[in-house]
């Protein structure tokens, strides 16, 4: 039985648009709404986590767990520009404030893929006022919460949202535009400089940072080129800024095989998630030993997410034990991995897939609400209670 440093965090993810429900105000629900885009389902009332965190917070404390990663919904908070909503941050105080009654540490995130209906009508991302406007955000929402976050983070992925938005069209605002993508980036890299300023400046005393999509990226047949264009355009400008950072959160879910006219697809014999790509786990050790070489050892990482869309509940056990095992080798090297949280606590709207994949350790019956949690939320519950990565079932 191989054990984790003392103060490992043990947690579990969630973000707001993919659990609250009726999240109406942002451009991901107009993005569902809009015909031709490629969502295949509506939102709707989600898992409807807005209502029912007290219950759900519980769960994920009696399952083991001392930590709950969650976002704050910038367009609640601020519904047009100017206009803040006390009632809002009012309700995500006393989610905080639960988190710490059942002693789960609030790692919260404040952009996590969805944008105001008004921001994105002024130019959304594309925009440089977009970063003072999300310091600004930020500022009034830390000013509120900042004396009961325990983490935060400025983005989630936000090398996600430049190129689904900007270059690959599949998120709102389902541009296709290279260039565009570029100045995206400068823009949110502005925005995350800004933001972590002001949250640093808000009450309390929270590390500060941002959490990052990162691929493994393998070079085959002379690739080597290829790999290092999509780490420049992708990765390296977030890994380089983390250099300022209180922590950097890396997220990890599979590999890519990269040939010189690009990727090669999923390797013949390799089983596929209920996303598309390959059940490939040690993708996350080869992620954090990369993030380790460029941050630096001054900045700690932390596993902000990594997990598995299946239906086959003992597979996801046998991959988040794989996975781990290559946090163990990485930390037996010396690497500063400081936790592990997983993607994702209930089976929820997987942005543009709808509700067919489940991360989930908790399945969700979408008539009733009801939630079950199976067998892999007790089994890695029981491993963050030991501090050890146990045998799964």
């Amino acid at each position: 039985m191989a054990g984790f440093p003392e103060g490992f965090v043990w947690g579990v993810a969630t973000a707001a648009h993919q659990v609250e429900g009726g999240n109406w105000n942002n451009d991901w629900w107009a993005w569902e709404h809009t015909p031709g885009s490629p969502c295949t389902e509506a939102s709707g009332d989600a898992c409807d986590h807005y209502h029912r965190y007290p219950e759900d917070l519980e769960l994920l404390a009696g399952l083991g767990f001392g930590a709950y990663r969650f976002s704050i919904e910038w367009s609640r908070i601020e519904p047009e520009q100017g206009l803040w909503s006390v009632a809002a941050l009012d309700h995500y105080r006393r989610v905080c404030e639960r988190c710490h009654s059942l002693g789960l540490t609030p790692m919260v995130t404040f952009h996590h893929f969805t944008t105001p209906r008004w921001v994105a009508h002024l130019g959304g991302w594309s925009e440089p006022d977009t970063a003072e406007r999300f310091a600004s955000f930020c500022a009034r929402a830390a000013d509120r919460l900042g004396d009961l976050i325990g983490s935060a983070a400025t983005f989630n992925e936000p090398n996600v949202v430049a190129l689904m938005g900007y270059q690959a069209g599949l998120f709102p605002p389902g541009r296709r535009d290279p260039q565009m993508r570029r100045e995206v980036t400068d823009v949110q890299l502005d925005a995350h400089r800004k933001a972590a300023a002001a949250l640093r400046a808000a009450p309390g005393s929270f590390p500060v940072g941002l959490t990052l999509s990162m691929t493994d990226f393998q070079a085959m047949d002379g690739g080597e080129e290829r790999v290092a264009r999509y780490r420049r355009s992708g990765e390296d400008p977030w890994l380089e800024v983390a250099r300022e950072d209180d922590y950097l959160g890396v997220q990890t879910y599979t590999r890519m095989r990269v040939a010189p006219p690009g990727p090669l697809g999923n390797e013949q014999g390799v089983p596929t998630t209920q996303m598309g790509y390959e059940d490939y786990p040690p993708a996350l050790e080869a992620c954090l030993r990369r993030a380790a070489s460029v941050v630096g050892p001054s900045v700690p990482l932390i596993v902000t997410e990594n997990g598995i869309g299946t239906d086959d509940d003992g597979r996801r056990a046998a991959f988040v034990h794989e996975a781990l095992s290559g946090v163990l080798a990485c930390l037996a090297d010396g690497i500063d991995v400081r936790g592990y949280v997983y993607w994702t606590l209930m089976d929820n709207f997987e942005w543009a897939f709808g509700y067919e994949p489940k991360f989930g350790l908790v399945a969700v019956d979408r008539a009733t609400q009801e939630r079950t949690p199976k067998p892999s939320a007790r089994w890695l519950g029981s491993v963050a209670r030991a501090n050890a990565l146990l045998a799964p079932p």
